[in-house]
């Protein structure tokens, strides 16, 4: 489940004082089933943000963004459930917890290492 940082929204500091309460009560009930793997925010200022581009044959590691974008991640959470319902359930609780919308993608299957 994540959210990117420009679905938000504009709201008065006042509105943002019980959202970190609400998700981490999500997170805790969410650790609470089992499911909880990982949660976050991330910096909201994208000029914090460093790439590392291996496409010209020599990786280059440079400050900020690697491609201009109006939109970056801004959160994420990731859950091992077993049904597609269960991550329905969870995403519905974050999203109305922090009061913004989340989307939810899956994992691709791992590849094979051998």
């Amino acid at each position: 489940m994540f959210f990117n940082q420009q679905w938000v929204g504009d709201h008065p500091e006042e509105w943002f004082v019980d959202r970190g309460p609400r998700a981490m009560a999500v997170v805790h009930e969410m650790e609470e089933a089992g499911v909880h793997v990982f949660s976050g925010g991330l910096v909201e200022e994208v000029e914090e943000a460093f790439s590392a581009d291996p496409t010209s044959g020599t990786t280059i590691v440079t400050d900020g963004p690697f491609a201009e974008t109006k939109e970056w991640l801004g959160g994420f959470a990731v859950v091992d459930v077993g049904t597609e319902d269960e991550a329905r359930m969870w995403a519905a609780k974050i999203a109305e917890a922090c009061g913004w919308p989340h989307e939810v993608r899956r994992f691709k299957p791992r590849p094979d290492a051998s």
